[in-house]
Protein backbone atom coordinates (compact mmCIF):
# COMPACT_ATOMS: atom_id res chain seq x y z
CA UNK A 1 0.00 0.00 0.00
CA UNK A 2 1.53 3.44 -1.19
CA UNK A 3 -0.15 6.53 0.38
CA UNK A 4 -0.81 9.48 -2.27
CA UNK A 5 1.41 12.28 -2.03
CA UNK A 6 0.68 14.50 -4.73
CA UNK A 7 -2.67 15.25 -5.82
CA UNK A 8 -3.66 17.55 -9.34
CA UNK A 9 -7.76 18.39 -8.96
CA UNK A 10 -9.29 18.97 -12.03
CA UNK A 11 -12.02 21.45 -12.02
CA UNK A 12 -14.26 22.73 -15.18
CA UNK A 13 -16.55 25.71 -13.43
CA UNK A 14 -20.11 24.47 -14.80
CA UNK A 15 -22.62 25.50 -12.20
CA UNK A 16 -22.09 28.96 -11.03
CA UNK A 17 -19.57 28.92 -8.25
CA UNK A 18 -20.25 25.37 -6.60
CA UNK A 19 -17.96 23.39 -8.73
CA UNK A 20 -15.46 25.77 -7.61
CA UNK A 21 -16.27 25.75 -4.44
CA UNK A 22 -16.19 21.82 -3.65
CA UNK A 23 -13.11 21.57 -5.55
CA UNK A 24 -11.54 24.47 -3.11
CA UNK A 25 -12.68 22.91 -0.28
CA UNK A 26 -11.36 19.64 -1.17
CA UNK A 27 -7.81 20.98 -2.23
CA UNK A 28 -7.44 22.65 0.87
CA UNK A 29 -8.59 19.36 2.53
CA UNK A 30 -6.27 17.02 0.80
CA UNK A 31 -2.99 19.78 1.55
CA UNK A 32 -3.87 19.23 5.53
CA UNK A 33 -3.26 15.41 5.36
CA UNK A 34 0.02 14.44 7.05
CA UNK A 35 1.69 12.59 4.09
CA UNK A 36 0.76 15.29 1.48
CA UNK A 37 3.59 16.78 -0.34
CA UNK A 38 1.46 18.73 -3.24
CA UNK A 39 -1.53 19.78 -3.97
CA UNK A 40 -2.17 21.74 -7.70
CA UNK A 41 -6.10 23.03 -8.32
CA UNK A 42 -6.12 23.00 -11.82
CA UNK A 43 -8.90 25.37 -12.75
CA UNK A 44 -10.41 27.54 -16.00
CA UNK A 45 -12.22 29.93 -14.46
CA UNK A 46 -9.61 31.48 -11.59
CA UNK A 47 -12.43 34.45 -11.58
CA UNK A 48 -14.35 32.64 -10.06
CA UNK A 49 -12.09 30.74 -7.55
CA UNK A 50 -11.17 34.75 -6.78
CA UNK A 51 -15.04 35.40 -5.68
CA UNK A 52 -14.64 32.84 -3.39
CA UNK A 53 -11.58 33.04 -2.22
CA UNK A 54 -10.12 37.14 -2.70
CA UNK A 55 -6.57 36.04 -1.72
CA UNK A 56 -6.16 34.45 -5.05
CA UNK A 57 -5.49 36.73 -7.90
CA UNK A 58 -7.91 35.99 -10.67
CA UNK A 59 -4.98 37.66 -13.59
CA UNK A 60 -2.64 34.97 -12.09
CA UNK A 61 -1.94 31.67 -14.13
CA UNK A 62 0.08 30.08 -11.43
CA UNK A 63 0.10 30.64 -7.74
CA UNK A 64 0.09 29.41 -4.09
CA UNK A 65 -2.40 29.72 -1.52
CA UNK A 66 -3.37 27.93 1.58
CA UNK A 67 -0.67 24.87 1.04
CA UNK A 68 -2.52 24.78 -2.65
CA UNK A 69 -0.69 25.52 -5.74
CA UNK A 70 -3.76 27.23 -8.18
CA UNK A 71 -2.81 27.01 -11.80
CA UNK A 72 -5.55 28.07 -14.38
CA UNK A 73 -6.35 25.39 -16.89
CA UNK A 74 -6.30 26.55 -20.34
CA UNK A 75 -6.18 24.80 -23.55
CA UNK A 76 -2.18 23.90 -23.90
CA UNK A 77 -0.81 24.01 -20.28
CA UNK A 78 2.44 22.50 -19.39
CA UNK A 79 1.40 19.80 -16.38
CA UNK A 80 4.75 19.03 -15.26
CA UNK A 81 4.43 14.82 -13.76
CA UNK A 82 1.24 13.83 -13.36
CA UNK A 83 0.64 13.52 -9.49
CA UNK A 84 -0.06 10.36 -7.92
CA UNK A 85 -3.95 11.06 -8.33
CA UNK A 86 -5.59 13.31 -10.83
CA UNK A 87 -9.28 13.89 -8.86
CA UNK A 88 -11.60 14.51 -12.12
CA UNK A 89 -14.03 16.94 -10.64
CA UNK A 90 -18.17 15.94 -11.38
CA UNK A 91 -16.58 14.20 -14.31
CA UNK A 92 -15.27 17.54 -16.42
CA UNK A 93 -13.10 15.10 -17.84
CA UNK A 94 -8.40 15.71 -18.01
CA UNK A 95 -7.12 16.63 -20.76
CA UNK A 96 -5.55 14.24 -23.01
CA UNK A 97 -2.22 15.24 -22.89
CA UNK A 98 -2.60 14.74 -19.14
CA UNK A 99 -4.46 11.21 -19.72
CA UNK A 100 -1.83 9.94 -21.85
CA UNK A 101 1.05 10.96 -19.45
CA UNK A 102 -0.71 9.21 -16.63
CA UNK A 103 -0.01 6.08 -18.86
CA UNK A 104 3.45 6.85 -19.43
CA UNK A 105 4.03 7.75 -15.38
CA UNK A 106 6.06 4.45 -13.18
CA UNK A 107 4.06 4.18 -10.86
CA UNK A 108 1.03 4.06 -12.94
CA UNK A 109 -1.19 7.23 -11.23
CA UNK A 110 -5.08 6.73 -10.03
CA UNK A 111 -7.82 8.82 -11.96
CA UNK A 112 -10.85 9.21 -9.93
CA UNK A 113 -14.18 11.12 -10.47
CA UNK A 114 -15.45 12.68 -7.88
CA UNK A 115 -19.25 12.74 -8.57
CA UNK A 116 -22.17 14.48 -6.98
CA UNK A 117 -23.42 14.30 -3.77
CA UNK A 118 -26.64 11.73 -3.40
CA UNK A 119 -28.60 10.53 -0.98
CA UNK A 120 -29.95 7.90 -3.45
CA UNK A 121 -30.44 4.19 -2.49
CA UNK A 122 -28.09 2.78 -5.53
CA UNK A 123 -25.35 4.85 -4.42
CA UNK A 124 -23.20 2.90 -1.96
CA UNK A 125 -23.40 0.39 -5.27
CA UNK A 126 -21.58 2.36 -7.56
CA UNK A 127 -19.21 4.23 -5.08
CA UNK A 128 -15.51 3.14 -6.12
CA UNK A 129 -16.50 1.19 -8.94
CA UNK A 130 -13.78 1.09 -11.85
CA UNK A 131 -14.62 1.77 -15.35
CA UNK A 132 -12.09 1.43 -18.23
CA UNK A 133 -10.80 4.51 -20.53
CA UNK A 134 -12.25 4.35 -23.86
CA UNK A 135 -8.86 4.08 -25.83
CA UNK A 136 -6.18 4.23 -23.12
CA UNK A 137 -4.54 1.63 -21.17
CA UNK A 138 -6.09 3.12 -17.50
CA UNK A 139 -8.99 2.68 -15.05
CA UNK A 140 -11.53 5.74 -13.66
CA UNK A 141 -12.65 5.09 -10.23
CA UNK A 142 -16.00 6.85 -9.10
CA UNK A 143 -15.78 7.84 -6.00
CA UNK A 144 -19.31 9.55 -4.41
CA UNK A 145 -19.83 11.75 -1.22
CA UNK A 146 -22.92 10.55 1.06
CA UNK A 147 -24.29 10.32 4.13
CA UNK A 148 -23.52 6.70 4.91
CA UNK A 149 -21.43 3.62 5.23
CA UNK A 150 -20.51 2.30 1.93
CA UNK A 151 -20.21 6.21 0.21
CA UNK A 152 -17.18 8.62 0.44
CA UNK A 153 -18.76 10.97 3.23
CA UNK A 154 -18.95 14.58 3.16
CA UNK A 155 -15.88 17.44 2.62
CA UNK A 156 -15.30 18.83 6.09
CA UNK A 157 -12.26 20.71 6.81
CA UNK A 158 -9.95 20.58 9.62
CA UNK A 159 -10.60 23.05 12.40
CA UNK A 160 -13.76 23.59 11.08
CA UNK A 161 -14.94 22.69 14.62
CA UNK A 162 -13.07 24.79 16.08
CA UNK A 163 -13.23 28.23 13.40
CA UNK A 164 -16.87 27.49 14.17
CA UNK A 165 -17.06 27.32 18.09
CA UNK A 166 -14.88 30.44 18.48
CA UNK A 167 -17.14 32.63 15.90
CA UNK A 168 -20.00 31.67 17.98
CA UNK A 169 -18.86 32.68 20.93
CA UNK A 170 -17.00 35.55 20.07
CA UNK A 171 -19.43 38.66 19.91
CA UNK A 172 -16.47 40.44 17.73
CA UNK A 173 -16.03 38.06 15.21
CA UNK A 174 -20.13 38.26 14.88
CA UNK A 175 -20.17 41.79 14.97
CA UNK A 176 -17.43 41.49 12.24
CA UNK A 177 -19.49 40.01 9.76
CA UNK A 178 -22.18 42.14 9.90
CA UNK A 179 -19.67 45.20 9.65
CA UNK A 180 -18.04 43.84 6.76
CA UNK A 181 -20.97 42.83 4.89
CA UNK A 182 -21.70 46.81 5.05
CA UNK A 183 -25.22 46.28 7.14
CA UNK A 184 -26.50 46.83 10.95
CA UNK A 185 -26.76 43.49 12.72
CA UNK A 186 -30.08 41.70 13.09
CA UNK A 187 -32.48 42.45 16.04
CA UNK A 188 -32.06 40.12 18.99
CA UNK A 189 -35.69 39.24 19.06
CA UNK A 190 -35.77 38.82 15.07
CA UNK A 191 -35.16 35.13 13.60
CA UNK A 192 -32.25 35.13 10.96
CA UNK A 193 -32.68 33.32 8.16
CA UNK A 194 -30.51 33.54 4.98
CA UNK A 195 -31.84 33.06 1.48
CA UNK A 196 -29.56 32.04 -1.70
CA UNK A 197 -31.39 30.23 -4.00
CA UNK A 198 -31.64 29.49 -7.88
CA UNK A 199 -34.58 31.23 -10.31
CA UNK A 200 -38.08 30.15 -10.12
CA UNK A 201 -38.09 29.50 -6.03
CA UNK A 202 -41.72 30.08 -4.69
CA UNK A 203 -40.86 32.58 -2.79
CA UNK A 204 -43.94 35.27 -2.59
CA UNK A 205 -46.20 33.10 0.13
CA UNK A 206 -42.82 33.10 2.08
CA UNK A 207 -42.14 37.23 1.99
CA UNK A 208 -45.66 37.57 2.68
CA UNK A 209 -45.46 34.66 5.89
CA UNK A 210 -42.53 37.09 6.94
CA UNK A 211 -44.02 40.13 7.07
CA UNK A 212 -46.82 39.17 8.86
CA UNK A 213 -45.46 36.94 11.86
CA UNK A 214 -42.73 37.26 14.34
CA UNK A 215 -40.07 39.54 13.26
CA UNK A 216 -37.59 37.58 10.63
CA UNK A 217 -34.47 39.56 9.64
CA UNK A 218 -33.94 37.98 6.42
CA UNK A 219 -29.71 37.94 4.88
CA UNK A 220 -29.75 38.35 1.03
CA UNK A 221 -26.83 37.57 -0.44
CA UNK A 222 -26.59 38.04 -4.57
CA UNK A 223 -28.49 35.28 -6.02
CA UNK A 224 -31.94 35.52 -8.75
CA UNK A 225 -34.01 36.06 -5.64
CA UNK A 226 -32.40 38.68 -4.53
CA UNK A 227 -34.63 40.86 -7.07
CA UNK A 228 -37.68 39.03 -5.95
CA UNK A 229 -37.28 40.06 -2.48
CA UNK A 230 -36.07 43.78 -3.58
CA UNK A 231 -39.77 44.17 -5.45
CA UNK A 232 -41.38 42.89 -2.37
CA UNK A 233 -39.58 45.33 -0.09
CA UNK A 234 -39.35 48.63 -3.25
CA UNK A 235 -35.77 48.56 -2.81
CA UNK A 236 -33.07 48.33 -5.63
CA UNK A 237 -31.27 45.26 -3.66
CA UNK A 238 -27.90 47.17 -3.83
CA UNK A 239 -24.99 45.38 -1.62
CA UNK A 240 -25.64 47.12 2.39
CA UNK A 241 -29.78 48.30 2.04
CA UNK A 242 -31.94 47.36 4.11
CA UNK A 243 -35.65 47.58 3.79
CA UNK A 244 -38.65 46.66 6.03
CA UNK A 245 -42.30 45.51 5.35
CA UNK A 246 -44.17 44.64 8.29
CA UNK A 247 -42.30 42.11 10.34
CA UNK A 248 -39.66 41.54 7.55
CA UNK A 249 -36.35 43.50 7.89
CA UNK A 250 -34.45 42.08 4.61
CA UNK A 251 -30.90 43.31 4.56
CA UNK A 252 -29.10 42.75 0.87
CA UNK A 253 -25.46 41.49 1.43
CA UNK A 254 -22.44 42.02 -0.65
CA UNK A 255 -21.23 38.54 -2.32
CA UNK A 256 -19.48 36.91 0.64
CA UNK A 257 -15.63 34.90 -0.03
CA UNK A 258 -16.16 31.18 1.00
CA UNK A 259 -15.15 31.41 4.84
CA UNK A 260 -17.58 34.21 5.25
CA UNK A 261 -20.55 32.49 3.60
CA UNK A 262 -20.10 29.52 5.94
CA UNK A 263 -20.10 32.24 8.79
CA UNK A 264 -23.18 33.47 7.74
CA UNK A 265 -24.95 30.10 8.13
CA UNK A 266 -23.37 29.36 11.68
CA UNK A 267 -25.22 32.77 12.46
CA UNK A 268 -28.73 31.92 11.30
CA UNK A 269 -31.47 30.27 12.90
CA UNK A 270 -32.88 28.64 9.46
CA UNK A 271 -30.59 28.66 5.75
CA UNK A 272 -32.79 28.36 2.51
CA UNK A 273 -29.31 26.96 0.37
CA UNK A 274 -28.66 25.49 -3.06
CA UNK A 275 -26.50 23.23 -4.88
CA UNK A 276 -23.87 21.57 -3.37
CA UNK A 277 -21.50 23.02 -1.51
CA UNK A 278 -23.73 25.74 0.47
CA UNK A 279 -26.15 22.42 1.23
CA UNK A 280 -23.12 20.65 2.57
CA UNK A 281 -22.20 23.60 5.04
CA UNK A 282 -25.98 23.62 5.95
CA UNK A 283 -26.07 20.61 7.70
CA UNK A 284 -22.61 21.21 9.06
CA UNK A 285 -24.07 24.84 10.30
CA UNK A 286 -26.48 22.22 12.60
CA UNK A 287 -29.53 24.74 11.71
CA UNK A 288 -32.82 23.94 10.22
CA UNK A 289 -32.89 24.47 6.40
CA UNK A 290 -34.01 23.99 3.14
CA UNK A 291 -32.48 22.81 -0.34
CA UNK A 292 -32.95 23.80 -3.32
CA UNK A 293 -31.58 21.38 -6.22
CA UNK A 294 -30.21 22.57 -9.50
CA UNK A 295 -33.69 22.52 -11.31
CA UNK A 296 -33.72 19.34 -13.97
CA UNK A 297 -36.05 18.73 -17.00
CA UNK A 298 -38.98 17.01 -16.54
CA UNK A 299 -38.26 17.27 -12.96
CA UNK A 300 -35.65 14.80 -12.79
CA UNK A 301 -34.07 16.34 -9.36
CA UNK A 302 -37.63 15.41 -7.43
CA UNK A 303 -36.53 11.26 -6.93
CA UNK A 304 -32.69 13.08 -5.71
CA UNK A 305 -34.46 15.01 -2.94
CA UNK A 306 -36.82 12.49 -2.06
CA UNK A 307 -34.00 10.36 -1.38
CA UNK A 308 -32.82 12.96 0.97
CA UNK A 309 -35.76 13.78 2.63
CA UNK A 310 -35.96 9.82 3.45
CA UNK A 311 -32.59 9.95 5.37
CA UNK A 312 -32.68 13.21 6.90
CA UNK A 313 -36.77 12.87 8.04
CA UNK A 314 -35.78 9.64 9.69
CA UNK A 315 -36.82 9.09 13.02
CA UNK A 316 -38.80 12.81 13.05
CA UNK A 317 -42.44 12.80 14.53
CA UNK A 318 -45.37 13.19 11.64
CA UNK A 319 -45.57 16.73 13.02
CA UNK A 320 -42.40 18.08 11.98
CA UNK A 321 -41.26 15.99 9.04
CA UNK A 322 -44.54 16.42 6.92
CA UNK A 323 -44.55 20.18 6.75
CA UNK A 324 -40.60 19.92 6.68
CA UNK A 325 -41.24 17.36 3.77
CA UNK A 326 -43.46 19.76 1.92
CA UNK A 327 -41.32 22.66 2.28
CA UNK A 328 -38.72 21.17 0.49
CA UNK A 329 -40.80 19.91 -2.28
CA UNK A 330 -42.75 23.38 -2.56
CA UNK A 331 -39.26 25.02 -2.72
CA UNK A 332 -38.01 22.60 -5.45
CA UNK A 333 -40.95 23.43 -7.27
CA UNK A 334 -43.68 20.70 -6.52
CA UNK A 335 -46.91 22.05 -6.91
CA UNK A 336 -48.59 22.90 -3.83
CA UNK A 337 -52.27 24.72 -2.73
CA UNK A 338 -52.46 27.96 -2.36
CA UNK A 339 -50.97 29.53 1.16
CA UNK A 340 -49.06 25.98 1.48
CA UNK A 341 -46.37 27.51 2.15
CA UNK A 342 -47.62 29.68 4.20
CA UNK A 343 -49.05 27.05 6.63
CA UNK A 344 -46.22 25.14 6.36
CA UNK A 345 -43.67 27.84 7.63
CA UNK A 346 -46.03 28.61 10.47
CA UNK A 347 -46.28 24.75 11.54
CA UNK A 348 -42.24 24.29 11.52
CA UNK A 349 -42.04 27.33 13.96
CA UNK A 350 -44.21 25.97 16.75
CA UNK A 351 -41.34 22.90 16.36
CA UNK A 352 -38.18 25.35 15.68
CA UNK A 353 -35.98 24.43 18.92
CA UNK A 354 -37.18 20.54 18.03
CA UNK A 355 -35.50 21.14 14.57
CA UNK A 356 -32.83 22.75 16.00
CA UNK A 357 -31.80 19.79 17.91
CA UNK A 358 -32.46 17.70 14.93
CA UNK A 359 -30.14 19.63 12.47
CA UNK A 360 -27.47 18.58 15.59
CA UNK A 361 -28.13 15.02 15.58
CA UNK A 362 -28.05 14.85 12.08
CA UNK A 363 -24.76 16.81 11.78
CA UNK A 364 -23.07 14.18 14.29
CA UNK A 365 -24.67 11.03 12.28
CA UNK A 366 -23.76 12.58 9.09
CA UNK A 367 -20.00 12.73 10.70
CA UNK A 368 -19.86 9.03 11.33
CA UNK A 369 -19.56 8.24 7.23
CA UNK A 370 -15.95 10.06 7.47
CA UNK A 371 -14.35 12.85 6.05
CA UNK A 372 -14.41 12.86 2.29
CA UNK A 373 -10.88 13.99 2.02
CA UNK A 374 -9.62 11.27 4.60
CA UNK A 375 -11.88 8.42 2.68
CA UNK A 376 -10.14 9.50 -0.29
CA UNK A 377 -6.77 9.16 0.70
CA UNK A 378 -7.42 5.69 2.02
CA UNK A 379 -9.61 4.35 -0.82
CA UNK A 380 -6.51 5.68 -2.97
CA UNK A 381 -4.12 4.27 -0.75
CA UNK A 382 -5.70 0.84 -1.22
CA UNK A 383 -5.18 0.84 -5.04
CA UNK A 384 -1.32 2.87 -5.35
CA UNK A 385 0.93 0.25 -5.99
Amino acid sequence: MAVPRSWDVFCHVVDNFGDAAVCWRLARSLAALPATQQVRLWIDELEVLHALVPEIAPGVAQQSYAAVEVCRLVEEPCFGAPADVAVDGFGGGLPEVYAEAMVERVPRPLWIVLEYLSAEPWVPGHHGLPSPHPHLPLERYFFFPGFGAGTGGLLREEGFAARRAAFLNDPKRRAALWRDAGVAPPAKDARLVTLFGYEGAPLGELLDAWAGAEPVWLAVPPSPLASEVAAFLGASGAAGQSRRRGALQAAFLPFLPQDRYDELLWAADWNFVRGEDSFVQAQWAERPFTWQLYPQSEAAHLPKLDAFLGVYCAGLPAEMAAPLGTLFRGWNGVSLQPGELRRTWAALTRHREALRLHAREWAARAAEAGELAMNLASFCAERLK
